[in-house]
C-alpha cells in the first residue's frame, strides 16, 4: 500500500504523537500526499527532527511541542493552525499506557492516561469541529488498540480509555455526518514501534513468544492504510477499520 500523490494537496493535517513510532509515519505519509503537517507531541527535539525530515523532502511542517493532559495547550495548538487555514485532517495518534494491576494503580496513573488517550481527542474535536462544520468538510481518524475490543489484564487504564474513545468516536460520527465530516477509528494490531514488538500493555496480556517482532505491523504500512482513509471519497464512509498481522488473527 502506498500513499495517493497529492491526493491531500493543499490540505492541513493535525497529527498528534507525531514525533515517534505511527504518529510520525503517518505525519510523513499524509505529507507526501500533499497535506501541510502541524505535530503534536512532548518532545520539542523529537518534533523538531520530523520537522526537518519533512523539510528535506520538500514538505512543510509546524512543530508545536506540548503535553496533551493540557487543555490550554490543544486549544493553543490548534488556534495557531485555524488562524491563517482551517484543519482538514485530525489524526489522534499519541497514547500512552501505566501496564499496572488494579489494586496498584494509582488516581493520578488513571487520570493521565484518560486524558492523553481520551480526553485529548475530545479537546481537539471540539476544538476544530465548529471549522470543519462551517466548511463542510473534514476527516478525524482516532487510533484505538485492539485493546479497545478486548480488556486485557494489567491494562485497566489504557482499556478503558481505547474503549471509551470507540464510544466517543460513534457518537461524534453520528452528529458529523449532516456536515460533511467523517470521524473514524482505527484498531491497529502489533506494530513495530518504540514500545517494541508490541506496546508494553500487550507485552503484560500475552506470552513472550506470542508475536515475532519480525511479524508485527511496520507503521509505515498503517500510516499508508490512514492516508487512504482520508483521502477517500466523500461517499466513501468507514466509521470503523481494523488491521493486524496475518499470524495475530489466530488470537481469541
Amino acid at each position: 500500500m502506498t500513499s495517493q500523490t497529492l491526493a491531500l494537496n493543499r490540505q492541513v493535517a493535525l497529527v498528534t504523537g507525531a514525533s515517534s513510532g505511527l504518529g510520525r509515519a503517518t505525519a510523513l505519509a499524509l505529507a507526501q500526499a500533499g497535506a501541510e503537517i502541524v505535530l503534536l507531541a512532548r518532545s520539542a527535539d523529537d518534533l523538531q527532527q520530523v520537522t526537518t525530515e519533512l523539510g528535506s523532502r520538500g514538505r512543510r511542517g509546524i512543530a508545536l511541542p506540548g503535553d496533551l493532559a493540557d487543555e490550554h495547550y490543544i486549544l493553543n495548538a490548534v488556534q495557531r493552525t485555524i488562524d491563517p487555514r482551517c484543519i482538514d485532517q485530525d489524526v489522534n495518534a499519541a497514547g500512552i499506557d501505566v501496564p499496572r494491576a488494579v489494586v496498584h494503580l494509582t488516581t493520578s496513573d488513571w487520570d493521565y492516561v484518560v486524558d492523553v488517550n481520551l480526553r485529548a481527542p475530545f479537546l481537539l474535536a471540539r476544538a476544530v469541529f465548529p471549522h470543519m462544520r462551517q466548511a463542510r468538510r473534514g476527516t478525524i481518524i482516532n487510533i484505538s488498540s485492539m485493546a479497545g475490543k478486548r480488556g486485557w489484564a494489567n491494562a485497566a487504564a489504557y482499556c478503558a480509555s481505547k474503549f471509551g474513545l470507540t464510544g466517543f468516536t460513534q457518537a461524534l460520527a453520528a452528529e458529523g455526518k449532516a456536515h460533511g465530516i467523517r470521524v473514524c477509528i482505527l484498531y491497529p494490531g502489533e506494530m513495530a514501534t518504540h514500545w517494541g514488538a508490541w506496546s508494553s500493555t500487550e507485552r503484560q496480556a500475552r506470552p513472550a513468544e506470542a508475536l515475532p517482532v519480525t511479524k508485527a505491523l511496520p507503521p509505515a504500512e498503517v500510516a499508508s492504510l490512514i492516508v487512504w482513509m482520508a483521502a477517500a471519497p466523500a461517499e466513501l464512509v468507514r466509521n470503523e477499520v481494523t488491521i493486524s498481522p496475518l499470524e495475530e488473527q489466530g488470537w481469541p
